[in-house]
């Protein structure tokens, strides 16, 4: 009897092929469009939609045609709203910079979807996320950096549990955008030429304030810039419009690049420094996952990634309280951001270089 497997299908080429390659290998596979945008017009479903819009449930259902496969579009728009967009406003109204797509994977694409899977009988879930699975010495799965390191999407998988992952596969994880492409034209697959989604599936024009405002109703006041001294600086727009890191439109005159340092909404501040303000050696995170071990022994070398475009960077991790730790760098890293994660490495090959072949080790919520 064939293994059988649900794959994600967004409409975008990846979780197209990843349901090609399934197929071609002898799985039975079942096509699943997550659709969230109930309430919505159709106009701006297929303007905006993103990867979960209804043109993207046309499209996915127009590659399982060409598959031969069954597909079916399921609700997933409570969770959904429960778990990202919830999320995504609590944070920012916090001060935090949030990361949907995490929060997303976590409790979505696989826990509410696997649930799904699992009551169509299926044995596995299947993504088009560029990651792959290893199995560590010590028994415990992880999922390790994609064969092309720009297309890497681990950092945004780092809090998947063992349950989860015994059950994930990732068939696009070891060949790069170009090949995928390429196995989609060849198989005839109507999205071989579909371009990537961009930004957050649900802002769609990239205007985060804007998207909270019409989102809660709540339009936060006007408040000061002010520098690490306390000074005044000058006013802000309300701390939604701002992330630490940022240093574009502060409408700031002043004699050096600026940079936001730290958001404070209970003061209503917004603090700006200098890039040297911005340089972090120790930061701390929370709500620490490990994926890769039962427990963390203080000293362990890892590469760590404070954002998703960062490189990563080589480090030394200390326990420091019960959900707490401390990550210390070789050197400083700029901006790190509370909200974000911080996600850990190791090297496969235990080189332990941002270059080499990495695995997930854990990470946490950036404090």
């Amino acid at each position: 009897m064939r293994e059988k497997v649900v794959v994600g299908m967004s409409g975008g080429v990846d979780s197209s092929v990843a349901a090609y390659l399934l197929k071609e290998k002898g799985y039975d596979v079942i096509g699943v469009t997550m659709q969230i945008w109930q309430d919505e017009t159709e106009i701006f479903q297929e303007e905006h939609g993103g990867c979960c819009g209804l043109s993207a449930a046309d499209d996915a259902r127009r590659v399982a045609a060409v598959l031969g496969i069954p597909h079916y579009v399921m609700n997933f728009k409570h969770e959904f709203k429960s778990f990202v967009r919830d999320y995504f406003a609590k944070e920012y109204y916090a001060g935090r910079t949030p990361n949907p797509c995490i929060a997303c994977n976590r409790y979505v694409k696989w826990e509410s979807l696997l649930q799904k899977a699992e009551g169509l009988g299926a044995d596995k879930l299947a993504t088009g996320h560029y990651a792959g699975l290893i199995t560590l010495p010590n028994g415990r799965l992880s999922v390790k950096t994609a064969t092309i390191g720009a297309k890497d999407q681990t950092y945004a998988l780092y809090n998947l549990t063992q349950e989860q992952l015994i059950k994930t596969l990732f068939p696009v994880g070891e060949y790069t955008k170009p090949q995928i492409r390429e196995i989609a034209e060849k198989a005839g697959l109507p999205v071989a030429h579909k371009p990537d989604s961009q930004d957050i599936c649900f802002v769609n024009d990239g205007d985060y304030a804007g998207y909270l405002e019409k989102e809660t109703g709540l339009k936060l006041p006007e408040g000061n810039f002010i520098n690490p001294k306390g000074e005044i600086l000058g006013r802000h727009k309300g701390i939604i419009h701002y992330t630490v890191g940022q240093r574009k439109g502060l409408g700031l005159a002043l004699p050096k690049p600026g940079y936001v340092l730290e958001i404070r909404p209970e003061t209503n501040e917004v603090v700006i420094g200098t890039k040297e303000d911005s340089l972090k050696k120790a930061i701390k995170a929370t709500n620490i996952s490990l994926m890769a071990a039962n427990e963390i022994k203080d000293g362990t070398r890892v590469i760590a990634k404070i954002r998703y475009n960062h490189k990563g960077a080589p480090a030394v991790i200390f326990r420091t309280g019960e959900d707490e730790i401390t990550c210390v760098f070789d050197e400083k890293v700029s901006s790190p951001a509370p909200g974000q994660a911080l996600v850990l490495y190791k090297s496969i090959n235990e080189e332990n270089t941002a270059d080499s072949d990495l695995y997930v080790f854990g990470g946490g919520t950036i404090k």
